[in-house]
């Protein structure tokens, strides 16, 4: 916890147990906290964190913890920065990770520096991760409850931020927090976590929220040596290592999706083939950004979806080479890099081998 102060901290809030439990911790370490929440998503949302209901959630714990609760409307921005990337990416046939571009631009950026128009240096948030100062700076760390770690969703967030970043619930398990929140009598304490794309709904899915932004495009469905065995209606919808919803009909294995191509101006296509096809030696990557020291030819483990397992590898030539044989990533999708103490060390996105 931040040793005792009066030093004020602006707590984002997103009405959820975790935000709610790091603003008391930091009241109770004695600091002026303010929460406040990001009003992002003005369409309908019953998932994720960007409903109605979790302003008022957020509201109502600031209210019982007796701080100043304020809200910000990012709606336009976040139009901009992550919806029609979203969009735009499916467009594309890949498959983006809206809420690290949530963080990349909103929470981090856009936020941050509202928290300096307004005067806060410090700003805290509810996300199991840490911040380690090491003698190359602070660097992002995995959160105790391996189960709920989120660094891999914040791996974007620049050494600057995390000079003045608390997260208070990073060093605790998620019982614990649910337990201070009942000790404390949060309306939060049992509310069930955020889950999926926050403007993506479940009554109307992917689907329907990208046919009302583009036209959906039908593609063929092909084996490796380019037989036609079938098509899909909408090319958007697939990714890499899909096995249902392709409408593929015999066949006593299972197939896989192990590329997509929808570039514009002709057919999309789909190419399937045997869970072995999509075993990878080396995993190109694009935007990749070293945090601190670049550690090319180094050892490291690397993370390739929010709860998924770390694998071993190096970074050579703009790419992952995989110490053993890897599942190949889908385009679009985050890779970080953690050393072995758990520490973020590098991150980027995975692209397409050179023709």
């Amino acid at each position: 916890m931040p040793a005792p102060s009066r030093e004020p901290v602006l707590v984002m809030m997103s009405g959820g147990v975790d935000s709610s439990v790091a603003a008391a911790l930091l009241l109770g370490a004695g600091h002026e906290v303010v929460g406040v929440t990001m009003k992002l998503w003005g369409g309908p949302s019953d998932t994720g964190c960007c409903a109605v209901s979790d302003v008022d959630d957020a509201r109502r714990v600031a209210d019982r913890l007796g701080i100043e609760h304020h809200v910000f409307n990012f709606g336009e921005d976040f139009e901009r920065d992550v919806v029609g990337p979203y969009v735009g990416d499916h467009a594309a046939g890949r498959t983006p990770n809206p809420c690290i571009e949530c963080n990349r631009y909103l929470k981090f950026d856009r936020l941050v520096r509202r928290a300096d128009a307004l005067g806060f240096d410090r700003i805290a948030t509810g996300h199991h991760a840490r911040v380690i100062d090491t003698p190359g700076g602070p660097r992002l760390a995995r959160g105790i409850d391996g189960a709920k770690d989120q660094s891999y969703v914040l791996h974007v967030i620049d050494e600057s931020v995390l000079r003045r970043l608390f997260l208070p619930v990073g060093a605790m398990t998620k019982a614990d927090v649910r337990a201070i929140a009942t000790d404390l009598d949060l309306r939060t304490a049992t509310k069930p976590e955020s889950q999926d794309v926050c403007f993506i709904t479940n009554e109307h899915g992917r689907k329907s929220f990208l046919g009302d932004r583009i036209p959906l495009r039908s593609a063929r469905v092909q084996d490796s040596e380019g037989k036609e065995l079938g098509s899909v209606s909408s090319v958007e919808l697939v990714t890499i290592g899909q096995r249902k919803g392709l409408g593929l009909a015999g066949g006593s294995d299972p197939r896989y999706v192990v590329d997509v191509d929808a570039a514009p101006g002709r057919q999309p296509v789909v190419t399937v083939g045997e869970k072995a096809d999509l075993a990878v030696d080396l995993t190109p990557l694009e935007s990749w950004r070293w945090v601190g020291e670049a550690l090319d030819d180094t050892d490291l483990s690397f993370q390739c979806s929010a709860h998924g397992s770390p694998a071993p590898g190096r970074v050579v030539h703009g790419g992952v080479e995989w110490a053993a044989p890897h599942r190949k990533i889908a385009l679009g999708q985050s890779v970080v890099a953690y050393d072995a103490h758990g520490c973020v060390v590098g991150g980027g996105i995975a692209d397409r081998l050179p023709i």
